[in-house]
């Protein structure tokens, strides 16, 4: 894995922790290709962030700042060698997204989730119901789902404005309303 554009392009990024689905490079040039300026100046959370991949490309792109958040002790220790490999800046943070939610913020501008595939609906839709109010008005969260998943896990507050898919994953791009 590497970092695909920006000022940390071509980074090779640390071992994948185990356990860990990373985003496939492709997948990610994508999304980023997708999200276009919204990066740009944004404030981003990469919830579920494994090896903080989608966060660092954030960053690399010229977002202002990123926070990135996973439960895992080896994930979170892959983030911060991620982070020196790259020169680039964030907050790592070990949490449970549900618990992290629970905290206030300030608001972000782009939400980067991928979470397990096997993570259940009934909680992914409740953390993406306790996002809703972290988000700034007309934000945008990117889900990555198992291509075959139902979509049944998009709250009210959030509308599908794109489908993305490579290979077996599929990008929703969401935005807040």
């Amino acid at each position: 894995m590497r970092i695909i554009a920006g000022t940390a392009k071509g980074t090779r990024l640390a071992a994948v922790p185990e356990g860990t689905r990373p985003l496939s490079d492709r997948a990610r040039e994508g999304l980023f290709s997708s999200l276009g300026e919204r990066v740009v100046g944004a404030r981003v959370l990469d919830l579920f962030a494994g090896t903080g991949a989608m966060g660092l490309e954030a960053l690399s792109r010229g977002a202002a700042s990123a926070t990135l958040v996973d439960a895992s002790p080896a994930s979170v220790r892959a983030i911060e060698d991620n982070l020196a490999r790259t020169g680039l800046e964030g907050e790592v943070v070990r949490s449970d997204a549900g618990l992290f939610l629970a905290r206030p913020s300030e608001g972000w501008d782009v939400a980067l989730l991928d979470p397990p595939w096997d993570h259940p609906e009934p909680d992914l839709r409740d953390i993406l119901s306790a996002l809703g109010p972290h988000l700034v008005t007309g934000g945008t969260v990117a889900l990555t789902r198992p291509r075959r998943a139902s979509t049944d896990v998009i709250p009210v507050n959030l509308q599908v404005v794109k489908h993305l898919d490579y290979g077996e994953t599929r990008i929703l791009v969401l935005e807040a309303r």
